[in-house]
């Protein structure tokens, strides 16, 4: 109309994901939330005993990457995005973007998308340490990889409905304590195996020990997660839905 061509919105949400990502490269907070913190661990947890892993028969590295590579996932899909898009909101940011025809679902899924670019570089990097200190996993990578894009999916869209409804110092405090509170019993880094029954069984339905224990199923056992899997398909489908209804641009 009025000799004003709209580019496709998958191109418009292909060009916000890539702006996204230079973002997200360019924070130094991020890279220390999202690949400094998860390479620390991996290093510490794969040369000590500090935190146990149970009675899984199996090098200890073995069973520490799948968790690792899953708390790089929620570090990256649900705190660093949750966070971002508070404050990328209460700094207008987010208000300009709602005048452009990306939409609510398109900011959700660009971002998601960016974040998922964000997960190939910390792959980058967290895998051949996990190969230098005696890393020999099983199965497939192309169900660990879906199981990876599940996992984003469903903590990006989590964490942007999460800072569509809540200020950004609420959205910091809130994402930082989930954070916590899945690393310590979300089935992420410690399999489930050794939590308590009711907790084990609560954390399986969670993203963080859906995605924790299906990678370990493949990178251990060989075998393919459907349930995993499914679980995390599931909270993409209610994260999605809630982000594109609920999110508020300002």
């Amino acid at each position: 109309m009025n000799g004003v061509a709209i580019r496709p919105r998958p191109r418009i949400i292909a060009r916000q994901a890539v702006f996204d990502l230079r973002l997200l490269l360019r924070n130094g907070e991020q890279i220390l939330l999202t690949i400094l913190i998860p390479v620390v661990l991996l290093i510490g947890l794969g040369r000590t005993s500090l935190v146990t892993v149970g009675d899984i028969d199996a090098p200890r590295i073995d069973v520490v990457v799948p968790g690792i590579i899953a708390l790089a996932v929620m570090s990256t899909a649900f705190t660093a995005l949750a966070i971002s898009t508070g404050f990328d909101r209460r700094s207008g940011v987010l208000k300009f973007l709602g005048a452009t025809p990306l939409l609510r679902s398109g900011l959700v899924w660009s971002r998601v998308a960016a974040v998922l670019a964000m997960v190939v570089v910390q792959l980058a990097v967290l895998i051949p340490i996990a190969y230098a200190l005696g890393w020999d996993p099983a199965g497939s990578l192309g169900a660990a990889l879906l199981l990876v894009a599940a996992g984003v999916a469903a903590f990006g869209t989590l964490a942007i409905a999460l800072a569509g409804v809540m200020r950004a110092e609420a959205t910091l405090a809130a994402a930082n304590g989930i954070y916590l509170l899945l690393l310590l019993a979300g089935g992420v880094v410690i399999p489930l195996s050794v939590l308590p029954g009711p907790l084990a069984a609560a954390a399986a339905l969670l993203p963080s020990g859906a995605l924790g224990e299906g990678l370990r199923a493949v990178m251990l056992d060989g075998t393919f997660p459907l349930g995993p899997l499914l679980v995390l398909l599931v909270w993409a489908a209610i994260g999605g839905a809630a982000a594109s209804r609920t999110f508020r641009w300002e």
